[in-house]
């Protein structure tokens, strides 16, 4: 199971490269060392949508922006709870590379992270185990206040209360 937009997903048909010769039917996120050696046989698989790329933490994203068409999803890999280097990539591939397609964090994916992963631009998060997948929905909800600007185009909270003394007719307001 996996969490993709805010809702639980049961069934998922997305797998991972498990390294062996043969890739499995269907979607599949393939390592990024795979797809530079394998790249002219895997595009059959790319055109029909069922490829996806898998990042490790210190796989550079510019490196790889022009083939970045080719991929359905990007699974960013996160080793550590610690490691922040996943949510440079998610941001780099949204913001500088213009990247549409479902980013998933996958590795050591706590509740605690998914408000933040979202506002970097992952969409998608397959949680350590042992996590309530349940229960981790409602971290999106836990924090309302947006201080710096991001992906997900959220509405800062200068912002908001600006919006709000217009619109309560104060004197000086919108000069």
């Amino acid at each position: 199971m996996i969490i993709k937009r805010r809702r639980i997903i049961k069934k998922d048909p997305w797998r991972h490269d498990a390294g062996a010769q043969d890739l499995p039917p269907g979607p599949v996120f393939v390592p990024l060392k795979r797809w530079r050696r394998e790249r002219e046989g895997l595009l059959s698989r790319a055109r029909e949508g069922r490829l996806g790329l898998s990042l490790r933490p210190d796989d550079d994203v510019d490196e790889i922006a022009g083939d970045l068409r080719y991929f359905t999803a990007i699974a960013l890999a996160f080793a550590a709870f610690a490691d922040g280097r996943g949510y440079s990539q998610a941001r780099l591939l949204r913001a500088r590379h213009g990247y549409t397609g479902e980013i998933r964090a996958v590795g050591d994916i706590r509740r605690d992270q998914l408000s933040f992963l979202e506002r970097c631009g992952v969409d998608a998060a397959e949680l350590a185990s042992g996590q309530d997948i349940e229960s981790s929905l409602d971290a999106y909800g836990e924090i309302t206040v947006r201080l710096q600007p991001a992906a997900d185009k959220e509405i800062l909270i200068f912002h908001r209360r600006f919006q709000r003394a217009r619109g309560a007719g104060r004197p000086g307001a919108g000069r």
